[in-house]
């Protein structure tokens, strides 16, 4: 989050007044976001991704403890910090809250000075948290995700595809003949190449929602939701001959005098009768295939060089 981007607080209430309150107390400093009721706070929070919830527990149909459950039961929420409003102010009624993975509570009638107090500790709580998470997702020497970060939104892309029955692409690419670089021209200057290639990566792929990954040593992951076979293997190609085109030069390579990738991919509508893992094998499989058949090309499906005319 760019340091002057206001952080955004999530209100949720089925009371008018008591929203229109806590929106009055909060909003010069903070962006603020109103929900009346559970549903409505369900929806916001994954359209929105708030740094903090302001929740109500008393409300008709979704009470505070459901929406809680729900959110903590989605990945892309999860994490998010949840407060209790509520009357409901025994030491049982605010331990249970705590037992479920509240974070605070505010009691009703609201005392303003308490209400900044606890908001102001728990999103600079947030922001500590996200600057921790952007460091640990992101890959020291290229600067771009991590093979944690890959796991983590494969895990998310893979749900969703299967809810919303949507084709999911995913490509292991390999840089050809990487070892003999680093013997030839060291270290330093394979590092140098790590960080061209990634560079390369990021700046060819074409929707917000893809990711590149660096995967491990020399090899990186592409991950395209929504994608189909055709135009995920597309991207692909294309992706290889931006790197060829880089010329950076690699006099030990059997493949090319350059610097060149291998990709191997896979694609899939899944269903419940198949997993996340067997999707990435069949991209591991296919990068195999790639680098047996001669290196610097594209292999997706079962092995077959895709069609990329």
């Amino acid at each position: 989050m760019p340091k002057n981007e206001l952080q955004k607080i999530l209100v949720v209430d089925d009371a008018a007044v008591n929203r229109q309150v806590l929106s009055d107390l909060l909003k010069l400093e903070h962006t603020v976001i109103l929900a009346k009721n559970g549903e409505q706070a369900l929806e916001l929070a994954v359209q929105h991704l708030p740094d903090l919830i302001l929740l109500d527990v008393v409300m008709p149909l979704v009470n505070g403890y459901e929406v809680l459950r729900r959110l903590q039961a989605d990945p892309r929420t999860a994490a998010i910090a949840v407060i209790f409003i509520t009357g409901l102010d025994s030491a049982q009624d605010e331990a249970y809250g705590l037992t479920l993975g509240a974070s605070d509570y505010i009691t009703k009638p609201f005392n303003f000075a308490v209400v900044r107090a606890r908001v102001r500790c728990h999103l600079q709580l947030a922001r500590q948290r996200r600057m921790l998470e952007t460091l640990a997702n992101v890959d020291g020497l290229t600067e771009i995700a991590n093979r944690r970060h890959f796991d983590q939104c494969y895990a998310v892309e893979w749900a969703r595809a299967v809810r919303l029955g949507q084709p999911l692409s995913v490509a292991i690419l390999d840089i050809d003949l990487f070892k003999n670089y680093n013997d030839h021209a060291g270290h330093a200057m394979g590092d140098r190449v790590l960080q061209s290639v990634a560079a390369a990566l990021v700046d060819g792929v074409q929707h917000t929602d893809d990711l590149v990954a660096r995967y491990g040593g020399e090899e990186f992951a592409l991950l395209m939701p929504d994608t189909d076979i055709a135009d995920a293997a597309r991207l692909a190609d294309q992706l290889r001959e931006t790197v060829g085109s880089l010329a950076m030069p690699h006099p030990e390579s059997s493949a090319t005098d350059r610097i060149t990738v291998s990709f191997g991919g896979a694609t899939l509508r899944p269903g419940l009768s198949e997993s996340a893992a067997e999707l990435l094998k069949a991209a591991d499989d296919n990068l195999y295939r790639a680098k047996k058949e001669g290196r610097n090309r594209v292999v997706w499906r079962e092995g077959e060089q895709a069609d990329l005319e």
